[in-house]
């Protein structure tokens, strides 16, 4: 049996890394192979390319990179023709995917989208590709499934692959250990896992640092590096913004662990937070074309995954939503979140000083992420998505006589 994947982005690296894992307890004979990253590698997936290194967002970034893409394309073409895989598994990163969805329907190859793109916060209208080219959907969140489901797509909810990977995290006890000695609270910093999301987010992040500091003089600042490539790139930063903070690679959970309270890059990051139980600011920096974009093609309420887990009222009909910290009501947002191209740094600066100077808000904040963690978070996305993947593939590989019988 042979699987291919495509997996663009590191998260999606890491989410193919465990369903790899547990493909291979199942069937030790699978072959993993096609377009990833180091931990699916690692995993036993034999990479065609580390398509990790092209995470890149946002249209004129797409067009320059174009002729990787096409390239990328015609090679997992021929790969479909010369060798049909039983399957295609795809995981995130939508813009590429679909085309390779396209390919493996011309072949007549069955595809599996592990973890589906968000088209329900702005891209209803490309629900479409999904009933024609996708023929089995594993949803991340519960309201997924019933959303797909309600426009016809062959939707399954398995979980978030994430709480697998939390759920298996071993600290380093050592840093951990250093970081509790010292009595000054320390702030996270998590910039992203994309060089541009550095680049967008870092700067702003560092001048908030600065006013949280003014208010609370003794704070620590630790900036999570994904690499040593943004590593270098935070050091730069941190020169230029004259603000005094560490930068650590591959310490993001111990740093995440060991801080008073974070401001966090949007992303996946927020259920590491919700994890462990972290009061956060969420942000991200997009221009003001793509603000103006959200703000009329967006759909849902939050960007945040964990405010999407703990509320509601998820979706809107007209009009167009952002949080307001100032807003009745705002305090039941679990994670403040900006998704801006203005400077807000002074809201979330205020924010953060006040779970630092008062510890009985902090303490009130984490009794609501421990409320919502006990009722959202859970292990088994990878063993799911394994069983129902292996299951329809040697479903289809049945003859009609033993399908019959």
């Amino acid at each position: 049996m042979e699987i291919f994947f495509s997996v663009g982005e590191p998260s999606g690296d890491l989410h193919g890394a465990n369903l790899i894992r547990a493909l291979k307890s199942r069937r030790p004979d699978i072959q993993c192979v096609g377009y990833g990253g180091p931990k699916m590698a690692e995993a036993g997936c034999q990479l065609h390319e580390d398509l990790t290194r092209w995470a890149i967002m946002w249209v004129l970034r797409v067009i320059l990179n174009l002729h990787n893409f096409v390239g990328l394309l015609l090679r997992a073409n021929r790969y479909f023709r010369d060798h049909k895989p039983d399957a295609v598994v795809l995981i995130d990163y939508p813009g590429f995917n679909w085309w390779i969805a396209r390919r493996a329907k011309a072949h007549g190859i069955p595809v599996f989208y592990y973890g589906t793109p968000q088209l329900w916060a702005w891209a209803e209208w490309r629900v479409g590709k999904m009933r024609r080219l996708v023929d089995h959907a594993l949803c991340k969140l519960p309201f997924e499934e019933p959303w797909y489901q309600e426009r016809d797509c062959n939707a399954t909810y398995v979980g978030h692959p994430y709480f697998d990977e939390l759920e298996n995290q071993h600290l380093d006890t050592d840093f951990v250990r250093q970081q509790s000695e010292n009595p000054r609270p320390l702030v996270t910093l998590l910039p992203g896992s994309r060089s541009q999301e550095v680049t967008s987010n870092l700067p702003i992040f560092l001048e908030t640092a600065k006013k949280i500091r003014a208010e609370v003089p003794g704070v620590r600042f630790a900036i999570a590096a994904f690499s040593d490539k943004h590593a270098a790139l935070a050091f730069e930063h941190v020169l230029a913004s004259g603000v005094e903070a560490e930068v650590h690679v591959d310490l993001t959970p111990e740093l995440i662990h060991s801080a008073t309270c974070c401001l966090a890059c949007s992303g996946s990051v927020s259920l590491e937070l919700l994890y462990h139980e972290k009061p956060a600011v969420i942000h991200y920096k997009i221009s003001r074309f793509a603000h103006w974009v959200q703000s009329h093609f967006r759909k849902v309420k939050y960007i945040t995954l964990v405010n999407l887990l703990s509320r509601n009222d998820l979706f809107y009909e007209n009009g167009y939503y952002t949080y307001d910290p100032d807003a009745e009501g705002a305090e039941q947002v679990v994670y403040p979140e900006y998704l801006t191209y203005r400077n807000r740094s002074d809201d979330m600066a205020k924010r953060i000083a006040n779970w630092l100077k008062a510890p009985e808000s902090t303490r009130n904040t984490v009794e609501q992420l421990r409320a919502l963690k006990q009722r959202v978070v859970g292990q088994g996305a990878s063993s799911r998505g394994a069983d129902y993947i292996l299951s329809h593939i040697e479903q289809g590989q049945q003859s009609p006589a033993e399908k019959a019988a």
